[in-house]
Parts: C-alpha cells; sequence; structure tokens
C-alpha cells in the first residue's frame, strides 16, 4: 500500500523529533521544512497528501504560506498549529479554508487524529457505517415484521430513509442489502393498508392523521392562538428530499418534524383537494361539484384549491384572512418576493411550490432530466439544487426574518417504479401508472389493492360499477398492447398514486424562526 507522504513545516522542527518518529512508526512519510519558503518550494517540487504548517514562523508567515501553498494545490489539506488563541488568526485560517487548526503543546495522538480525520475519514466512516447498518439490519427487520400501527410504520420508514443517506453518503456496498429490506418492508406495508385504510375513512376520528384532516388538526389550532402562519405544501415532496434541504434552513428555524398520512389515491387531484378542503373526494364532489374535476375531464385537476380553502374555513365558522399562491416558475417566484411584505396583511398565506412534481414528471419525458436523475440519490441532488438556487430559499429566508412560523408539508410522495403488472380497461380509464379507476378493467387481484365500492373509500364513482385498483410495492400498471414499449419506457421513472411508504408517510413539519434570524 501507498505511504501517505506529509509535509511539516515548522521552525522549531528539530524539538518534534519524537512527533516525526511517531508517524513515521505508524506507516507515514514526512518531509520536514524549517520556513515557510521552504514549504512553498517543496510545494512545487513534489505532491503531498496533508500539510502541517506553523503559524508563525519568521521570513513568510503561516497565513502567507497557506495562501501561497493554496496557489500550488488548492485541494491540499493543511493544518495550522499555532501557540495563539487569538480569534483573529484562528478566523483568518478557517477563512482561508484549513483542514484543521490545533493549538501547541500538540501530543501525537492529536496528531494522528487530525490525519485520520482529512485523509481516512471517508474510510472510517464506511467502515462505521457498514458496522453499524448490520448491527440494526436485525432489528430493522423485527419492527418491519411487529408493525402494527401508522407510528410503527412512521418509525421503519424513518430508520430506512436514515440508513439510505446514511450509506449513500459513504458510498459501502450495502445498499443494495438496504434496498432489498425496503422492498420487503414496503410489501407488508402495502398488507397493513389493504386491512386498515376503509377502517380509516370510515372512522375520521379514531384514525392516523390523514390528509383532510391537516387544517383541522394542525393550522387552526395555531391560528386560533393567534399565530401568523405561513403553509408551504411542495408538491411530491418525500422524507429523504426533505432531508436533503433541512441543513440549508437550520440557522433560520427550529424543527418538530413528524409525518402523516397521505389518502388514495396519492395523487395531487385527491390528496391535495382534501388538505385544503379538509374532506374526502367523493364528499367534494357531493358538496362542491363544481370545485370537483372529474378524471375524464380535460381541465386542470387542482385550478380550485382557493376556492376550496375557503369552504373549509367557512364550514368551520373561522374568520381567518388568507392569501393563495401557486409558484409553478422562477419568474413569478421572484414577484413573491418583491411583494412580500403584502403577506403581512393576512392571518393565513398559502404557497404552494410545483417544481418537485414538475421534476418528476421531466424525469419521465426527458432523457436529458432522466439522465441527470439517473438514482434516487441524483434525484435529491436536483431538488437541493433547485432548493437553493431557486427563489424557494430566499422565501424561507424573508419569512424567518418576519418572524413567521412555517408548516411545510406535502400531499404526497413518489416511489421509482421497476416492476410492471398487466391490467387491461376500456377507452374511459384513467392513464395513471399506480392507480387506475373504471368499469371494465382485468386484472389478477392479488397482485393490487382493489376497492369495488369506491364510497367505502371516500372516493367519487362516476359509474355506478367503477371501481379503484392501486398498485403496491414499486410496481407499475402497464396494457398488454406494446407492452414492450411501454415497460421499457416508464421502467425506473418516479410514479405516485398507490400505496408505498414512499408515497404515504409524507412529512409534516413547523418550523420555527430562531431569534437571531428575526428583524
Amino acid at each position: 500500500m501507498k505511504k501517505n507522504k506529509l509535509l511539516w513545516a515548522d521552525d522549531e522542527i528539530d524539538l518534534l523529533k519524537p512527533h516525526i518518529l511517531f508517524l513515521e512508526d505508524k506507516g507515514f512519510e514526512v518531509v520536514t521544512v524549517c520556513s515557510g519558503r521552504d514549504a512553498v518550494d517543496s510545494c512545487r517540487e513534489q505532491a503531498f497528501d496533508l500539510i502541517f504548517l506553523d503559524e508563525n514562523m519568521p521570513g513568510l508567515s503561516g497565513l502567507e504560506t497557506l495562501a501561497l501553498i493554496k496557489e500550488i494545490n488548492p485541494e491540499v489539506p493543511v493544518v495550522m498549529i499555532t501557540k495563539s488563541e487569538d480569534e483573529g488568526i484562528m478566523n483568518q485560517a478557517i477563512g482561508s479554508k484549513i483542514a484543521d487548526y490545533l493549538i501547541k503543546p500538540v501530543n501525537p495522538n492529536q496528531i494522528l487524529l487530525s490525519i485520520k480525520k482529512n485523509l481516512h475519514k471517508n474510510e472510517i466512516i464506511t467502515q462505521t457505517m457498514t458496522s453499524g447498518y448490520r448491527q440494526d439490519f436485525t432489528k430493522i427487520d423485527m419492527k418491519i415484521n411487529d408493525s402494527f400501527t401508522v407510528d410503527d410504520w412512521k418509525e421503519v420508514y424513518k430508520k430506512l430513509i436514515y440508513w439510505e443517506l446514511e450509506l449513500e453518503e459513504s458510498q459501502t456496498g450495502m445498499l443494495d442489502m438496504l434496498r432489498m429490506q425496503k422492498s420487503e418492508a414496503n410489501r407488508l406495508f402495502g398488507k397493513f393498508v389493504k386491512h386498515n385504510y376503509i377502517s380509516w375513512i370510515a372512522n375520521p376520528d379514531e384514525r392516523p392523521l390523514m390528509s383532510p384532516d391537516i387544517f383541522k388538526k394542525k393550522l387552526f389550532p395555531l391560528l386560533d392562538g393567534g399565530e401568523n402562519l405561513f403553509f408551504i405544501l411542495i408538491d411530491n415532496f418525500r422524507l429523504d428530499q426533505w432531508r436533503e434541504v433541512k441543513d440549508m434552513l437550520s440557522d433560520m428555524f427550529t424543527f418538530h418534524e413528524d409525518l402523516y398520512c397521505a389518502i388514495l389515491p396519492t395523487a395531487t387531484q385527491y390528496a391535495r383537494n382534501a388538505i385544503f378542503s379538509g374532506l374526502m373526494p367523493a364528499q367534494i364532489e357531493k358538496m362542491f361539484p363544481e370545485l370537483w374535476v372529474d378524471e375524464e375531464s380535460e381541465e386542470g385537476k387542482n385550478l380550485n384549491e382557493a376556492p376550496l380553502i375557503k369552504t373549509q374555513i367557512e364550514r368551520f365558522r373561522k374568520k381567518y384572512t388568507f392569501s393563495y399562491n401557486k409558484i409553478n416558475d422562477s419568474a413569478y417566484g421572484e414577484k413573491i418576493l418583491q411583494n412580500f411584505n403584502q403577506m403581512d396583511n393576512y392571518q393565513l398565506n398559502v404557497i404552494v411550490l410545483n417544481f418537485v412534481d414538475m421534476l418528476s414528471h421531466a424525469r419521465t419525458e426527458s432523457k436529458m432530466i432522466r439522465e441527470l436523475a439517473s438514482t434516487d440519490a441524483a434525484y435529491r441532488s436536483l431538488t437541493r439544487s433547485w432548493f437553493r438556487h431557486s427563489t424557494t430559499l430566499e422565501l424561507f429566508r424573508k419569512i424567518s426574518e418576519k418572524g413567521g412560523k412555517i408548516i411545510l408539508t406535502t400531499d404526497h410522495g413518489t416511489i421509482r417504479a421497476t416492476e410492471p403488472i398487466k391490467v387491461t380497461g376500456d377507452k374511459n380509464t384513467n392513464t395513471n401508472l399506480r392507480y387506475k379507476l373504471g368499469k371494465n378493467m382485468a386484472y389478477n387481484p392479488k397482485e393490487i389493492f382493489e376497492i369495488k365500492e369506491p364510497e367505502t373509500a371516500g372516493l367519487p364513482s362516476p359509474n355506478i360499477s367503477t371501481r379503484y385498483i392501486f398498485a403496491t410495492n414499486a410496481n407499475f400498471f402497464t396494457y398488454p398492447n406494446n407492452y414492450n414499449y411501454y415497460v421499457q419506457y416508464y421502467m425506473d421513472t418516479f410514479q405516485h398514486g398507490g400505496i408505498s411508504m414512499e408515497e404515504m408517510l409524507i412529512p409534516i413539519i413547523t418550523l420555527e424562526p430562531k431569534e437571531g434570524s428575526k428583524n
């Protein structure tokens, strides 16, 4: 194995001989110099894996030497060593992107720890993560098999997402094992939903928190308490995507994180309208037929959200003033920011962000986007890039500066579809790949969740013989005609509408502004 080569620059290098011998005994090759100028010359002549640099040397100072070394090799980690605890020097060194900062006298173990942190960090993390997941694997398996409530399944899902992100970050070979465990969890979660879903709809006071309950149980208590509230809904936003962007908000907000259960179908027309109306889809159709859009209609399925919010506020006899804004592009996002102070006029400001949903659809339809988001990790990365570089992050910043409280959520998640299932239907059968409704469908009932009486699931019934079917696990529906073409086209695309932890167990986060972030 190739030895790591270190450079140590210190005008009292002879006094550090025991440290040098200690490192050489540990298998490192150590080059020593007595001045900043010699350190710069050495960097021009050879490459080093890490550099220890004394801050207080005659001639070139440590900070001056650091600047010259970074010009030669910007990527080499430099550890600054100094007798001084002066905060200004520390700030300058950190601002120059040093890898570590040590105060003299240093002992050999401090030096070794700094080397490990900078040169062997990824290997150590990989070993630790692999060992940690192996130890947790059996516990998660037992929890998967012993999950009898939504709260149990939320804990399983959170644990799986935690390990998915950790294992991807450390690039271990354990991801395949995790994916198999996640698939098994989704299989049993599908059985759990099939067994309980109709009962949840029939007993709204006893069920877990679901889409129609969000305003009543999460927003109204805060508004009744005099809070000025922002309700931000990011369409198609999964737990792993929230975890991907969370750190960008941590300097502005504290978080109370939870998951809730989206209704079926886990699709915008149903789940989002249920949130804004506080009703199941069948109730919306019955009570407000002018606000419900049938599957067969060419009209947009989510054009009546503001009126639905109004009906819910009025139904509960509240007097809240509210605004509603849907951001579909950066131009409208800029307009919201420019007119942000107008939101002070409302007790409730509802903002819908559609980018993630647009990304999901674009990934299916665009070869270029499919290449950019070829994996779940890449999909998360694009979400992060959007969050940082669009107007979204600035919107959250403005809210924090105003001292506004946010409830952030979504209407449903999405799952990567990998297993085709054949289904046939007439020309009126809808085109969604994770759920179907119609009156003349043929399918294998063992492969799906079937609802023969839509009203028991709170769903509208366009015809007397309409039934709904839902895909579980990572399955997706495809027709026998042109089967191979459609399988190839939709394989590995992100779809929603069916039953999976990713689609149904979705984040709902309360964000409290930190004191330092307020104006």
